[in-house]
């Protein structure tokens, strides 16, 4: 580096001198190294996509191309387009909106009440009991036992003649021998009553997961200023809990809904169609009368009309907590 001059009376700072070609590298690309984990990302996502896809995903979109058809179960089968004829038929079918209506009569009865006893069994199982463990493990049996398996035994405890719920009321001088299960008047809260007690422990275990998250200082504060086991309910828990209580309550609306089994077992839709459930009705009219693709426009119908219900309570909840 030379010196500067001064001669001139203006000082000029020395320019730097280039950096050496060894020094110069140029920074690594990352397109490789972004393509490589993007293609890791792929493989490890496959295995479980791909059932997805296939189990879930093609049905789906077989069922609403159907649904556009004139298909039938038969041997040979010869598909027609029609346009929404389907749909059409069923604006006035008269029968399918009736099980709708049953449907969502059954669908939010069932998912209310499973969560206010789960809520109830949760809040007693997150208490100091004795014997808790026992507790937890007993309150989880209707949800290991078989949907079928749980509609044989209550069908033997609503039995009119030798049932011993029938048998229990007798004994404490109320009426008997009621047909629980063959009466208009009955038959749909029999039901109903049996879908609570199979779904409860799955939401009993999700809100007991979320209780037991909640921070022992936020009840110690709230017993500071007084509050009392009913204001702490309403102002620690409840707030608390209500990302779980959106999403379970979401997910059991779905699962009630679409629930077949266990009133098929248990009242085949009957008495008079008073349990006719409308995944059941679709099922009828698909299996039993062979109009596939009229059971198929039943079936988009039904989709659409969750998915935009359900889209409707999310949005509610969700402004809730924004405004919140």
């Amino acid at each position: 580096m030379t010196a500067p001059s001064l001669a001139s009376g203006t000082f000029q700072p020395p320019l730097p001198e280039p950096e050496p070609s060894s020094r110069r590298s140029k920074k690594p690309r990352m397109g490789g190294v972004g393509r490589a984990k993007r293609r890791e990302a792929i493989a490890l996502v496959m295995p479980s996509l791909l059932p997805i896809l296939l189990l879930s995903v093609a049905p789906l979109l077989v069922g609403v191309l159907l649904a556009f058809t004139d298909a039938r179960l038969v041997r040979n089968p010869e598909y027609t387009f029609v346009g929404v004829d389907n749909f059409v038929r069923l604006l006035d079918n008269s029968f399918f909106w009736e099980s709708f209506r049953i449907g969502m009569v059954w669908a939010l009865s069932v998912t209310l009440l499973q969560l206010v006893a789960g809520m109830g069994l949760a809040l007693l199982l997150n208490s100091d009991l004795r014997f808790q463990g026992l507790t937890r493990v007993l309150a989880l049996i209707p949800w290991a036992m078989p949907p079928v398996v749980v509609a044989i035994m209550w069908r033997m405890i609503y039995s009119p003649n030798a049932g011993p719920l029938n048998a229990f009321l007798g004994a404490v001088g109320l009426p008997e021998n009621i047909n629980w299960l063959g009466n208009f008047d009955t038959a749909l809260p029999a039901v109903i009553v049996v879908g609570v007690w199979l779904g409860m422990p799955q939401t009993t275990v999700t809100l007991l997961a979320g209780l037991q998250q909640i921070p022992a200082e936020l009840y110690e504060a709230a017993s500071m200023d007084g509050a009392g086991a009913g204001r702490r309910f309403v102002s620690v828990t409840l707030p608390s809990l209500r990302p779980i209580l959106t999403s379970i309550t979401s997910l059991n609306f779905i699962w009630n809904f679409n629930s077949f089994s266990l009133v098929y077992v248990l009242t085949e839709g009957g008495p008079g169609g008073k349990t006719m459930l409308p995944m059941l009705f679709t099922y009828l009219e698909a299996f039993k009368n062979r109009n596939i693709g009229y059971a198929a426009a039943m079936g988009v119908v039904l989709v659409v009309v969750v998915v935009l219900l359900l889209a409707a309570y999310l949005w509610s909840q969700f402004r809730e907590e924004k405004e919140a």
